[in-house]
């Protein structure tokens, strides 16, 4: 019997409730990677800044490479280990860098983790945010170029398989968008313009990749929001993403590659995601293939995007306990639905049935 493969989708810069801030969706994640045998899901989910948590059979995909494998086109093959390279924006102040080199180098020297030297970018990467009328975040790369450049850098000299990149965001501690963030309402100001780096460096050179933003220390605030708090623990978000990328799966980009362990598309049994968010590439191409879906209506975001109008047949649950509910029954080779005590009747087929 094959094994049972979850994948799960909080898509970033959205505002979700659960999953929209600092590692929340971990919680979740655990949970389900508990119920499968194996858990496909991206950093936004698995990310707590400073804080994580080893899933063993858990598989960390950067979203431009979740939405490639779930249209079939790239397979996942699980690793021991990856030699993981640091790319260092040149914005980023010297004490703040060291910062980062120092986090890195503790990754190596408590959690046994493999690192390459670091490059720094030839340019600051001028990293601008910004907010949609929707209010999802999004933003922009000054010099894409230079990250490029320092990411092929690592590649070619110093044998990277992974790459773990900090940039300089903003500071603007004052800002509404932030101080909401902070109090857990809003949407992560920062979502967008890392997905868009990420993004790059994954279609770019097809290997795993994830970033941390360099942001001065924020002053202290006592009423943080639980969900919020992680990201107010030091320095530095990095811990979190080398470790995630110590273990992401590498891609395979030759369709249907006969390397046994390789995970493809339609391994997948069940992909999970917030009913309001069922518009993005991923659950779009899981949704023509025989992978069931599970919308969550309480995982609220600032889109609007359901299913029915996409044409997109889903199990419609309350809550992620309820979707662990249906995992259960699935699992078991049990209908759901007969748990229900107003189960109904067969009915006959129409005699008319599948006559033209």
């Amino acid at each position: 019997m094959s094994p049972f493969t979850v994948v799960l989708i909080v898509p970033t810069g959205v505002g979700a409730a659960i999953g929209g801030y600092a590692g929340d969706a971990l919680p979740v994640a655990r949970a389900i990677a508990h119920m499968g045998d194996r858990l496909i899901t991206h950093p936004n989910v698995l990310n707590g800044a400073q804080l994580y948590w080893p899933l063993d059979n858990t598989y960390y995909v950067e979203g431009y490479g979740l939405d490639r494998f779930a249209a079939n086109q790239w397979g996942l093959r699980p690793v021991r280990q990856n030699k993981v390279g640091l790319l260092l924006d040149r914005g980023i102040e010297p004490e703040l860098r060291l910062r980062h080199i120092q986090a890195a180098d503790a990754t190596r020297a408590t959690l046994g983790l493999n690192l390459t030297d670091y490059v720094i970018t030839d340019a600051p990467l001028a990293v601008e945010l910004r907010t949609a009328d929707s209010g999802a975040s999004w933003g922009t790369i000054g010099n894409p170029g230079s990250l490029l450049r320092a990411a092929e850098k690592l590649i070619s000299q110093a044998g990277a398989e992974a790459i773990a990149v900090v940039a300089r965001f903003p500071d603007d501690e004052d800002s509404p968008e932030l101080q909401n963030y902070r109090h857990g309402e809003g949407v992560d100001h920062l979502a967008g313009a890392e997905a868009v780096i990420s993004h790059l460096i994954v279609r770019n050179f097809q290997i795993p990749a994830a970033h941390a933003p360099a942001l001065k220390p924020l002053a202290v605030d006592s009423d943080i929001s639980p969900r919020a708090a992680a990201e107010e623990l030091g320095y530095t978000f990095l811990p979190c993403v080398i470790v995630g990328l110590s273990r992401a799966p590498q891609f395979i980009t030759e369709t249907k590659s006969s390397i046994p362990e390789v995970m493809w598309a339609d391994s997948v049994n069940v992909a999970i995601v917030p009913y309001s968010a069922c518009g993005g590439s991923g659950i779009l191409s899981l949704s023509n293939s025989s992978t069931q879906i599970i919308a969550v209506t309480n995982n609220s975001t600032e889109i609007y995007v359901p299913p029915e109008p996409l044409g997109i047949k889903v199990i419609t649950v309350n809550s992620y306990l309820e979707a662990l509910g249906v995992l259960v029954a699935q699992r078991a080779g049990i209908d759901f639905r007969v748990l229900n005590p107003d189960l109904s009747s067969l009915r006959r087929l129409s005699e008319n049935s599948g006559k033209s």
